[in-house]
C-alpha cells in the first residue's frame, strides 16, 4: 500500500505549498555550482520550516502556521502548454520514475495474513496502513503488534510525487502560481545593485510583457526578495557587509538577505564526513536523463517487439500474450540487461562529484536560517497583506460587511456540514473569467488561506466560489472549488465538519466527463483515495481508483489498479480474490506500459491467491504470463519454473492451447539447457506416479512348452492382494517351521518377489547376483497432446565400485490423457535413483523416483506433522548366487468330478548354477494331491484311462456278503501333515538337472470352481548364505462337477447279545448308506458303478454286507439312488482294518482318549468314529470314445444316530457373521448343563418274544405272552437303571396300538448294572383280543451311579417290536 512516512494530513498539506521562483546572476550561479548544485537545488533540502509561523486573518485573529514547506524552482520560461494532459516528456519522466523504483531482490519477505491466505511481499520496509496514526515513529513501533500491515509501494509514491510536481499551472486555480521571486546576486559582482536591478527588470518583463504564458504569477505585485550571495573562500567579507547595508537601506531589512556560504576550503580535513541531504531530491529531478542514458535502447527495442507481436495472442484469455515461436526468437535477440539498468538507476544522479563539497555544517545552518527569515519576514507578511487586500476588494465590490470572514461565517454557520449533493450541470466548461473577476478574487483568497493553513476561511471562500461558479455554469472552476473545499474540510480536522467525499466525486466526474481533463481528475482521485484510506473506507477508495482507469494511460491505470487491489486486502474482512484479480489487471496494464518488472511482480503476488485453489485456467494464464515476462527479463530459470507449473497441473485447456504451452516450454527449456547436457534438469512430463513403481526380483517365468504348464509364481501382470499375501506368508511359515524342526526362526521374513506401495518396504530387499531386476514405472500424460518418448533408461548406482550402466528400451508413445505402465528395463546391479528420458525436439532431461514411505503415526510429533518412513524398494542388497528352480506340470486337469482320482506329473528343474535341496511343498488344499513313487513314473505319460489309482490283490474265496479284512498298522491312520517333502533321488537337485514325479489328484467334494495354491520350498546346498531359502508359487483353478452324494447313518443292532457277539463279546452296529447319482449328465457321464465300500477306521470294520438283492451289481443312472446296509463290528485294540483295495488319500481320524468324567462316559456310548470310503467308477463318453473315470468319496460317521454326508457343509453366510459382529456387549455365559442326548445311549435294550401267538379268546379272554427284556450297559461305569412299564404315551397312534394289552406283574424296576454288564428281565404281556401290537413300550431311565444329584435320563428306544396275536 502506498503509505508515506508522514501522515495523510501532512501528505495533502505538502501537495499544496507556496511557490517561489529563483532568478540568479551568472556569477551567483557560478558560486553555487562549486557544490554541483544550482541555487534552487541548494535550498531544496531546507525548505521545510522547523518552527511555527504566525499570520493574522482579516478579522485580526492570529493563525498558527506549522510545519510549512515552500517550493523553490528556477525561473524557466516555456511555451504555452495545455493543462488537460501531460506532455510526452512528462509521461516519459513518470514512466522512468516508476521503472527505476523496484523491490530489492534481497529484501526481507513480509507475510500479510488475509483470512486463510498468506501473502508474501518483498520490500525494503513494512509500513502501516492503519488510519488512526498521526506520528510515523509511533506507528513503526506499533507495527509489530498490529494486524493491519502491508508493504509500501515506493514506485507509486515516486509517481505520485512527481506527478503532483509536474502538473502544469492552470488559469482556474492559483495554487501552482508563483507568490515570490528570489533575486540572487554574488558579492563578487562589480556593482551588485545594478545586477539586482537587471534581475528585477527581467522578472517584471517575464511577468507583465505578455510574451510568456508560463510561468504563471499569483498576483501582479509579486514579492521580490533580494539575496546577496557571498563566497567565503573568494570574496571580501567586509565589502559584502557594506553592500548588504546599502541593500537594507534601499529594499528594507525585510526584503533582502546576506547569505554566506562555501566556508569549507579544500585544505580542510578530507576525512570529515558532511551529510548530503540533496541526493534524494536531485535523484527525482535528474532521473529522466539518467534513465534515458542507461535504458533507452532497451526500452525502445522492447517497445518495438511489443507493437509488432502483440496481435498474435493465444486463444483463451483476452489478457494473454502472444504465443508465436517467432516472438520468442525475436525476444532472444534482445541483449539488454534490465536488471543491470534497474541497478544503475538507483545510483545518485550526479555521480561525478558529491554535493555540497564546499559547505560546512555551519553553512547548512546559514541556509536554513535564510529560508526561515525569508518565510517569516518576507513571504508570510506578503501573503497576509494580500489576503487583507483581497478581502477589502471583495467587501467593497459586493457591498458586504467589512470582513468576508465574518460574513461567510455568518452565512454558512462555520460548523455546518457541507451539502450532500450537487445538481448535475448541463453546460460545458467553456466559460472564462477575466483576471479581475470577483469570483477569481475569492478563489485567490481561498488558495492563499489554504497555503498558509487557514483551512476554515479557505473552506468558506471555496464554498462561496463554488456557488458562484455553478450559477455561471463555469464547470472547470466549480470542480476546482469543490475539490479544494473537500481538501480544506479534511485538513480542518476534528468533528466540526466531516469530510465531504461527494464533493470529490462530483469534482472527479466533472474533470473527467465534462472538462475532459484527466490530469486534474487524477490529482483529485489521488488525494481523495488517500483521505478515504486514512478513514478506513477502503471499499470507497478502491471504487474511486478503479473508476479512474482508462485507455489513455496504461501506466496510470496499472498503478491505480494496484492500489485498489491493496485496498481490498486491507479491509476489515479482506477480499483476497478481488485483490488477486485486480493485481492481474494491474500486471496486464504494466505490461502494456512497458513496465515488465512491475508486471511480473503483480502476477507473482496474484499467484499466491490462485495457487492450488482449483482455479486451473487462472493459474495457467498467470504462469504463462510469468514465464513470458521472466524470459523477456533474462530470467530463464524462473521462466522454466512457471511453464513447468502449466504442464504438471491437470490442465483444462484445449489441445491447441496446451500444444502452444508445450512449445513455449520446450523453447525456453532448450535455451536454458543450451549445449550442456552433463547435468540434466528435471522434466515435468510425463507425470510419473512414483508410489506406483513396482520392482520385481528374479527371472521372468518361462512360458509353457507343449504339454507342459509352468508354475504361475509372481509376475508384474498380477495385482497385489493383501489377503492373498497373508495366505502366502502363512504357507511359507509352515514350510520354514517344517524345515527347522517345527520352529519358525526369530529373524524370519516372508519372501517378497514383487515390491509395490502395499508391501513392507522398510527393509532392504535381497537380490541375487546375475539375476535381473525389473522395474515398472507408471506414466500419465496430463495433456491432450501426444508425447513421444524414446531412449528411456534407468540411472542406477552400485555402492561398491560406483559403476553405472544403462540399457535402452524401445520407443513408447503415450496417447492423450492415458495412463501407461511400462517395464522400463532390466538391470543386473542395483540402487535405482533417477529416471532419464528424452523428449521430442531434441530436449533431454530426467525425472527422479522419489518414493515416500508410509506416514508415521506413532509419536505425538508424527501425529502433529506429516512424516514418512523409509521406502527401500529401490535399494536392494546383492547377495551370493542362489539356486533357482522352475516347476512344470504335465496333464494337469482343469475339471474333475467330485472325488475323482486323476494322475498328473510334475517336473522340477534347477536352472541355476547352484545345487538345491530340502524340496518341500505346502498347499491350501492338503487333501487335493499326493506324490507317487518316482520308480513307477513312465518316461512318456499316457492318457488318464490307463492310469488307475488302485491295484487288485488276490483274496481267499468266500461268500460275497462277507467282507475281506486287511490288517494295517496304526501309523497308516495318522492325519497327513500340511507340508509334504518331495521324494527326489538323493534329496539334491544338481545344477541343470531335472526330475519328474507322478502327482495323484482328487477332485474336491464340493462342486464349483476351486482356487488351489501350491508353495514350493527349496534351499541352497551351501549353508550360511544371506538368503536361507527360496519359494515358488503356483495357483490352479479346478472346476469340480457333481458326481455322487452319499449319506450314511449308524444305529445299534437290535440282535440280542447272546445271539451275535463279536470277538470282544459285544454286538455290532448297523451302517446304512444312501448313494445318489446327482450328476445331470455333466461332462458326458452316463452312469456310476459302486465298486467297493471300505472302512478306514482304527476301531471299526465292516463285517457283513446285508443286500436284499443278493449279489446284484450296484449301478446308478442320473438321479438314481441306492441303499446299502452293513454290519460294523469293533476291531481289536492292536488292529485296524482296511478293504482289499488301497486308497492313496487317507481320511484319518483323531484317536480317542479314555477318561472317567461324565462327558467321556456319555460320548463313549454314542461316538462311533467310523470312516467309510466308497469307491466308484464312472463311464464317460467323450468325443465318441468311452472313458472310465475312477474316484472315491468319504463319509465320517462320528455319532450313532446322527446322519453324515459326503458333501461338505457350506460356510456360514457373511450376513450371519456380520450380525454376530454387531453385538456390542458379550452375552452372559450359559449355565453348564449337560444335554440329555449325551446320556441317552447308556443302556441298550432288546425285547425277545415270539413273533406270532394263537390264542382261543372265546374260551379264555386273557392271553399271556412271556417277553424277555435284555439290558446292556454300553458304558465303562456303573449305571442305575429304572424300568417303568406303565403306559404314558399321549400319541393317538400309540394308543391304538397298545390300548388292548397291558404289562402284568411288577410295573417298575430299579436295577444297577456294572460296566458292560448284560441283564435279562422276564416280563409278561396280557392281550384281550387279537391284533398286531407294539411291545416296545417300556421306558428305561439311567444315570451313572456316582452322580447322586443327577436325574435319570430316558434312554433311546429300539425299533418297534411288533407281535401278531391271532384268535384260534
Amino acid at each position: 500500500m502506498a503509505q508515506c512516512v508522514q501522515s495523510v494530513q501532512e501528505f495533502v498539506q505538502d501537495s499544496f505549498v507556496p511557490m517561489v521562483a529563483v532568478l540568479c546572476s551568472e556569477e551567483a550561479e557560478r558560486v553555487t555550482r562549486k557544490n554541483n548544485l544550482n541555487f534552487a537545488e541548494l535550498l531544496r533540502p531546507f525548505c521545510r520550516l522547523t518552527s511555527e509561523g504566525h499570520i493574522r486573518d482579516p478579522s485580526n485573529q492570529l493563525q498558527v502556521v506549522k510545519n510549512l514547506r515552500i517550493c523553490v524552482n528556477n525561473l524557466v520560461t516555456s511555451p504555452t502548454t495545455t493543462s488537460t494532459s501531460l506532455s510526452p516528456a512528462q509521461r516519459q519522466l513518470l514512466s522512468d520514475v516508476v521503472s527505476s523504483c523496484q523491490p530489492q531482490e534481497s529484501a526481507v519477505t513480509n507475510v500479510v495474513m488475509a483470512g486463510d491466505y498468506e501473502l508474501n511481499f518483498s520490500d525494503d520496509c513494512v509500513k502501516a496502513s492503519t488510519p488512526w496514526y498521526s506520528v510515523w515513529r509511533e506507528t513503526l513501533l506499533e507495527i509489530k503488534t498490529s494486524k493491519y500491515s502491508s508493504v509500501t509501494t515506493p514506485w507509486f509514491e515516486a509517481y505520485r510525487e512527481n506527478f503532483l510536481q509536474s502538473m502544469p499551472a492552470s488559469d482556474h486555480e492559483f495554487l501552482n502560481h508563483y507568490l515570490a521571486c528570489l533575486l540572487v546576486v554574488s558579492s563578487t559582482e562589480a556593482v551588485p545593485v545594478e545586477q539586482f536591478l537587471k534581475l528585477s527588470q527581467e522578472q517584471h518583463r517575464i511577468q507583465h510583457s505578455g510574451e510568456y504564458t508560463n510561468p504563471k504569477w499569483f498576483i501582479p505585485n509579486t514579492l521580490k526578495y533580494y539575496v546577496l550571495l557571498h563566497d567565503m573562500c573568494e570574496g571580501d567579507e567586509q565589502r559584502a557587509d557594506v553592500v548588504y547595508e546599502d541593500m537594507k537601506q534601499k529594499y528594507g531589512s525585510q526584503g533582502c538577505y546576506l547569505l554566506k556560504m562555501n566556508s569549507r576550503t579544500f585544505s580542510a580535513n578530507v576525512d570529515e564526513q558532511i551529510p548530503d541531504p540533496w541526493s534524494q531530491y536531485l535523484h527525482k529531478n535528474n532521473l529522466h536523463n539518467q534513465v534515458n542514458i542507461a535504458n533507452s535502447s532497451t526500452f525502445y527495442i522492447l517497445h518495438y517487439f511489443l507493437a509488432d507481436e502483440m496481435s498474435s495472442s493465444l486463444e483463451g484469455h483476452p489478457l494473454q500474450l502472444d504465443s508465436s515461436m517467432a516472438n520468442l526468437h525475436n525476444l532472444s535477440a534482445v541483449h539488454t540487461d534490465l536488471k543491470k539498468g534497474a541497478k544503475d538507476s538507483n545510483s545518485p544522479a550526479c555521480a561525478a562529484g558529491s554535493h555540497g563539497a564546499c559547505l560546512t555544517l555551519n553553512d547548512h545552518d546559514y541556509i536554513r536560517q535564510f529560508i526561515q527569515e525569508f518565510t517569516f519576514r518576507g513571504l508570510l507578511p506578503h501573503i497576509e497583506k494580500t489576503i487583507r487586500q483581497l478581502n477589502d476588494q471583495l467587501v467593497s465590490r459586493k457591498g458586504l460587511s467589512r470582513s468576508l470572514f465574518t460574513a461567510t461565517k455568518k452565512w454558512f454557520g462555520g460548523g455546518k456540514a457541507p451539502e450532500k449533493s450537487i445538481s448535475e450541470p448541463k453546460s460545458t466548461c467553456g466559460l472564462l473569467y477575466p483576471p479581475e473577476a470577483p469570483e477569481l478574487q475569492i478563489r485567490k483568497m481561498a488558495d492563499l488561506c489554504l497555503l498558509v493553513q487557514h483551512y476554515d476561511l479557505a473552506y468558506s471562500c471555496y464554498h462561496t466560489a463554488k456557488k458562484d461558479f455553478l450559477s455561471d455554469q463555469a464547470m472547470l472552476y466549480a470542480a476546482g472549488a469543490l475539490e479544494m473545499a473537500a481538501v480544506s474540510a479534511f485538513l480542518q480536522g476534528g468533528a466540526s465538519r466531516p469530510y465531504p467525499a461527494h464533493y470529490m466525486d462530483t469534482a472527479i466526474q466533472t474533470y473527467r466527463d465534462v472538462c475532459k481533463n484527466m490530469v486534474l481528475a487524477e490529482r483529485c482521485a489521488l488525494l481523495s483515495a488517500e483521505i478515504l484510506k486514512s478513514q478506513g473506507k477502503y471499499s470507497e477508495a478502491a471504487t474511486l481508483l478503479i473508476k479512474m482507469t482508462s485507455e489513455d494511460s496504461d501506466l496510470r491505470s496499472a498503478l491505480l489498479l494496484e492500489q485498489a487491489a491493496h485496498c481490498f486486502i486491507n479491509m476489515r474482512n479482506p477480499m483476497v480474490r478481488k485483490f488477486a484479480f485486480h493485481m492481474i489487471l494491474s500486471g496486464h496494464r504494466f505490461s502494456k506500459a512497458g513496465q515488465r518488472r512491475h508486471a511480473l511482480r503483480c502476477y507473482c503476488q496474484a499467484m499466491q491467491v490462485y495457487k492450488e485453489r482449483g482455479w486451473s485456467l487462472a493459474e495457467d494464464h498467470i504462469n504463462f504470463t510469468i514465464g513470458r515476462q521472466s524470459f523477456t527479463l533474462r530470467q530463464p530459470e524462473e521462466a522454466v519454473t512457471a511453464f513447468r507449473q502449466i504442464l504438471i497441473n491437470d490442465s483444462r485447456q484445449t489441445a491447441k492451447q496446451q500444444g502452444a504451452f508445450l512449445r513455449e516450454y520446450l523453447y525456453v527449456y532448450k535455451s536454458v539447457l543450451g549445449g550442456n547436457e552433463v547435468s540434466l534438469p528435471q522434466l515435468p512430463l510425463p507425470c510419473i506416479h512414483s508410489s506406483a513403481t513396482r520392482v520385481y526380483f528374479g527371472h521372468e517365468r518361462r512360458l509353457a512348452e507343449g504339454e507342459k504348464q509352468a508354475a504361475t509364481h509372481v509376475s508384474l501382470d498380477q495385482e497385489f492382494d493383501q489377503d492373498l499375501s497373508a495366505m502366502w506368508c502363512h504357507l511359507e511359515e509352515q514350510l520354514v517351521a517344517s524345515a527347522n524342526g517345527g520352529v519358525v526362526p526369530v529373524n524370519f521374513q516372508p519372501t517378497q518377489c514383487c515390491l509395490n506401495s502395499q508391501t513392507d518396504n522398510l527393509r532392504h530387499p535381497l537380490a541375487v547376483v546375475e539375476e535381473p531386476i525389473i522395474v515398472e514405472v507408471t506414466f500419465r500424460n496430463p495433456l491432450k497432446v501426444s508425447l513421444a518418448l524414446s531412449s528411456l533408461s534407468l540411472l542406477w548406482r552400485f555402492t561398491v565400485d560406483g559403476s553405472s550402466s544403462s540399457k535402452e528400451m524401445t520407443e513408447e508413445t503415450i496417447t492423450n490423457e492415458e495412463t501407461s505402465a511400462v517395464g522400463v528395463g532390466n538391470m543386473n546391479k542395483y540402487a535405482l535413483r533417477n529416471y532419464q528420458q528424452t523428449l521430442d525436439l531434441m530436449v533431454r532431461g530426467k525425472q527422479d523416483l522419489n518414493i515416500l514411505g508410509p506416514r508415521l503415526n506413532l509419536t505425538k510429533e508424527d501425529k502433529m506433522s506429516v512424516r514418512h518412513g523409509p521406502d527401500r524398494r529401490l535399494n536392494p542388497i546383492i547377495t551370493a548366487p542362489m539356486p533357482l528352480m522352475e516347476v512344470f506340470f504335465l496333464q494337469f486337469p482343469t475339471a474333475l468330478l467330485c472325488g475323482e482320482i486323476r494322475k498328473a506329473y510334475v517336473e522340477f528343474c534347477n536352472v541355476s548354477g547352484v545345487a538345491l535341496c530340502g524340496l518341500r511343498v505346502v498347499s491350501t488344499h492338503a487333501a487335493f494331491f499326493t506324490f507317487g513313487s518316482q520308480a513307477t513314473t513312465p518316461l512318456s505319460p499316457t492318457s488318464a484311462e490307463n492310469c488307475s489309482p488302485y491295484k487288485t490283490v488276490a483274496t481267499p474265496l468266500q461268500r460275497a456278503s462277507e467282507a475281506t479284512e486287511s490288517l494295517v498298522s496304526a501309523d497308516d491312520f495318522r492325519q497327513p501333515s500340511g507340508v509334504i517333502e518331495i521324494p527326489i533321488d538323493g534329496s539334491i537337485l544338481q545344477p541343470g538337472q531335472s526330475t519328474q514325479l507322478p502327482l495323484w489328484l482328487r477332485g474336491p467334494d464340493q462342486e464349483g470352481v476351486h482356487e488351489i495354491n501350491f508353495l514350493f520350498y527349496y534351499e541352497s546346498a551351501e549353508k550360511g548364505l544371506k538368503i536361507s531359502h527360496r519359494v515358488l508359487r503356483h495357483t490352479v483353478f479346478i472346476c469340480a462337477s457333481r458326481s455322487l452324494s452319499i449319506q450314511a447313518s449308524a444305529c445299534r443292532s437290535s440282535v440280542p447279545p447272546h445271539h451275535c457277539l463279536d470277538e470282544k463279546g459285544s454286538s455290532g452296529t448297523l451302517v446304512f448308506i444312501d448313494v445318489e447319482n446327482i450328476n445331470t449328465n455333466e461332462g458326458g457321464v452316463r452312469e456310476f458303478h459302486i465298486v467297493q465300500v471300505s472302512s478306514s477306521s482304527q476301531h471299526w470294520r465292516l463285517h457283513k454286507y446285508i443286500n436284499p438283492n443278493k449279489d446284484k451289481e450296484c449301478k446308478l443312472g442320473s438321479r438314481e439312488r441306492a441303499k446299502l446296509c452293513f454290519r460294523a463290528t469293533r476291531c481289536k485294540p492292536s488292529e485296524g482294518t482296511f478293504s482289499e483295495k488301497t486308497n492313496p488319500i487317507t481320511y484319518g481320524a483323531s484317536s480317542r482318549i479314555s477318561s472317567v468324567n461324565l462327558t467321556d462316559i456319555a460320548k463313549e456310548c454314542s461316538e462311533l468314529d467310523l470312516n467309510i470310503i466308497v469307491i466308484w467308477k464312472a463311464y464317460v463318453v467323450e468325443d465318441n470314445k468311452q472313458l472310465i473315470l475312477e474316484g472315491q468319496l468319504h463319509v465320517a460317521l462320528q455319532t450313532i444316530g446322527k446322519e453324515a454326508t459326503s458333501l461338505t457343509a457350506k460356510e456360514v453366510p457373511q450376513e450371519a457373521q456380520e450380525m454376530v459382529l454387531l453385538k456390542f456387549k458379550s452375552d452372559l455365559p450359559p449355565p453348564v448343563i449337560l444335554p440329555s442326548a449325551e446320556f441317552c445311549q447308556l443302556i441298550k435294550t432288546n425285547l425277545h418274544y415270539p413273533e406270532t401267538c394263537t390264542h382261543p379268546f372265546v374260551q379264555e379272554s386273557l392271553c399271556l405272552v412271556p417277553v424277555t427284556l435284555t439290558l446292556s450297559n454300553c458304558s465303562l461305569a456303573q449305571v442305575d437303571v429304572i424300568i417303568d412299564l406303565r403306559h404314558k404315551s399321549s400319541s393317538p397312534e400309540s394308543l391304538e396300538v397298545h390300548s388292548s394289552f397291558a404289562w402284568v406283574g411288577q410295573s417298575q424296576y430299579k436295577l444297577q448294572l456294572k460296566p458292560k454288564e448284560v441283564l435279562c428281565l422276564t416280563l409278561q404281556a396280557c392281550f384281550l383280543q387279537a391284533g398286531v401290537y407294539n411291545l416296545n413300550t417300556p421306558r428305561v431311565f439311567a444315570k451313572p451311579s456316582e452322580q447322586s444329584i443327577m436325574c435319570e435320563t430316558s434312554q433311546q428306544t429300539a425299533t418297534p417290536a411288533l407281535i401278531v396275536i391271532s384268535n384260534a
